[in-house]
């Protein structure tokens, strides 16, 4: 599919501005634009955006136009095996590391982020503490055969956040992350436990370091419901996602002002409703 992570406005004039944002999607390769694609595009509101940046596997001159240092080629392979997918995010992962940047911020390109709420979301971690926030994919920590000395193997249990809807580090706890993932190496513990990367995230946090996943509801992925989310709780959302479940699309249930014709993820249909003074938005939508 078309990488459909959008570049939205930074934090609200009242935010802080060391509080440092750093987002990563497109785990799949680039393609053509096509129905529902909609570019990235500048803020609004005046507001800066946040560091963002897009990771994928092959290069794409209008990507790169558009995107300049902010369009990451990882030149992993574009299969979603495990290898491939742990590669990216090791990229994504020693690329915050030498950003300097307060927060880890991954996203796939199914996603809509909505920095408002994101923001408003990290600034209720204290500095001094380790955070690890996303959504859980599962209602029970997922099991891993971790190898022992003499072929012996010791069975653990920890909580991941689903890559598919999001989830967040910060740099605290990221730096502590680095023996099992920056470099090589989080592909090797990926490989060990046989996991993909976002339960090699929560493997290495819980398992290694004995960290806790904080659930947050706010993230959503495609593998929900999402149609069950009302109108008014939209805005507080700092994720959203769309799919195909069955034949049929699985997205938010949002009254125009684009037709599902025009936008079949609701995507743009959600931005004019959470910026209505963009550009782009039908005039009917604006303040």
């Amino acid at each position: 599919m078309p990488a459909s992570l959008w570049l939205l406005p930074g934090p609200p004039p009242e935010q802080p501005p060391s509080l440092a944002v750093w987002n990563f999607g497109a785990d799949a390769a680039p393609a053509p634009p096509g129905p529902g694609w909609s570019p990235p595009h500048p803020p609004v509101h005046g507001a800066s955006v946040p560091e963002t940046f897009v990771f994928t596997d092959s290069s794409d001159e209008g990507l790169q136009e558009r995107l300049g240092r902010h369009l990451v080629v990882t030149n992993c392979s574009a299969e979603h095996s495990h290898p491939a997918l742990s590669c990216k995010m090791a990229a994504e992962f020693d690329a915050f590391l030498a950003s300097g940047l307060r927060w880890f911020c991954h996203v796939d390109d199914d996603n809509y982020v909505n920095p408002r709420a994101l923001l408003q979301l990290l600034a209720t971690f204290a500095p001094a503490r380790d955070v690890y926030v996303g959504r859980p994919s599962l209602n029970r920590p997922i099991h891993a055969s971790e190898p022992q000395p003499r072929n012996h193997t010791r069975l653990v249990q920890f909580w991941f956040a689903t890559g598919g809807a999001g989830f967040c580090i910060n740099r605290k706890l990221a730096l502590k992350m680095v023996p099992w993932a920056s470099g090589p190496r989080f592909v090797d513990t990926s490989t060990l436990i046989r996991l993909p990367d976002d339960c090699t995230v929560g493997y290495i946090i819980e398992c290694k370091l004995g960290g806790r996943l904080q659930p947050s509801p706010l993230f959503h992925s495609h593998l929900e419901t999402l149609q069950l989310l009302g109108a008014a709780q939209l805005p507080e959302q700092v994720t959203l996602s769309y799919g195909v479940f069955e034949g049929k699309l699985n997205v938010i249930k949002l009254q125009g002002p684009f037709s599902p014709e025009e936008d079949p993820s609701r995507f743009r249909s959600l931005h004019c409703l959470l910026f209505p003074d963009t550009p782009w938005c039908p005039q009917l939508v604006a303040r």
